[in-house]
């Protein structure tokens, strides 16, 4: 499992994926940093089998248009601290990892719920 994280998504949300075994990288350390295009970080993430941790509905909206990015995390939970989205993703993680052995899937964490669509 490989995620690359969005502009707008904390750091500390890198640290928290390494720390527990899940290879992460933020799209400001590679590609052309905060203001890489949508499109290039899809298809980085497609050519890298990354899964693209995201806040942005343009994502969702790539995912099920054109299916690229192939796998993706779509974060619909408001203005929520960081601290309170670390302990949702650290709840989470096991049943995260399971679905995201699939080619082609997205999984949209809400506030009360996590639903995904696996895509054959």
């Amino acid at each position: 499992m490989k995620v690359l994280c969005d502009v707008h998504i904390s750091y500390n949300v890198v640290r928290l994926l390494n720390m527990n075994q899940i290879e992460s990288i933020h799209v400001n350390d590679i590609l052309d940093g905060w203001s890489t295009k949508d499109r290039d970080i899809a298809l980085f993430a497609d050519a890298n089998d990354f899964i693209v941790f995201t806040k942005d509905a343009d994502f969702r909206n790539s995912h099920f248009l054109s299916q690229t990015p192939k796998k993706l995390i779509k974060l619909s939970l408001g203005n929520i601290s960081t601290k309170d989205l670390l302990s949702i993703l650290t709840e989470n993680l096991e049943h995260l990892r399971k679905i995201c052995f699939n080619d082609c899937f997205i999984v949209e964490i809400n506030p009360n719920l996590i639903s995904y669509i696996i895509q054959e």
